[in-house]
């Protein structure tokens, strides 16, 4: 469970990566790329496009942090639509690494370990409510497919 003060890492950390959002999404898809290159052909429209879509989505709930009642229902929806571009159970954990490494990027000295956590912890509940709505028999309690580094 994520600590107010968690919440408040998360939520000031993405402040400031905020400002540099285009190279933020540039990062990213280069790191996601690296990680597991089939998840290129998932990306159909122009990446410059989708990374803002990304940054719009990140800052949605980041701020939807502070309601849970009101940002599970997006991120249900969110999910149910990413089975139609194609996404697996298992690409969430590629993607949670490549938004830490950005992180950790665009963020330097300020991506602290107990910053990072704050994120870990952030992605890991965000991951699961998706794979949940999108993968019904998802158990994130048995789940072992998921490591998540950069520290």
């Amino acid at each position: 469970m994520l600590s107010a003060y968690q919440k408040q890492l998360v939520q000031n950390s993405f402040k400031k990566v905020a400002p540099i959002a285009d190279d933020a999404a540039a990062i990213f898809y280069a790191k996601l790329f690296e990680y597991d290159p089939k998840l290129k052909t998932l990306f159909k429209s122009d990446l410059r496009s989708q990374g803002k879509k990304l940054m719009m989505t990140l800052g949605i709930a980041v701020k939807g942090l502070d309601n849970l009642d009101e940002l599970v229902p997006v991120l249900e929806q969110l999910a149910r639509k990413h089975i139609d571009y194609g996404v697996s159970v298992d690409d969430y954990t590629p993607v949670g690494n490549a938004l830490l490494y950005t992180l950790k990027t665009g963020l330097g000295d300020d991506f602290t370990p107990e910053c990072r956590k704050a994120w870990v912890i952030t992605f890991k509940a965000i991951a699961d409510v998706m794979r949940t709505a999108a993968y019904p028999s998802f158990d994130p309690a048995t789940y072992k497919n998921v490591k998540y580094y950069h520290k």
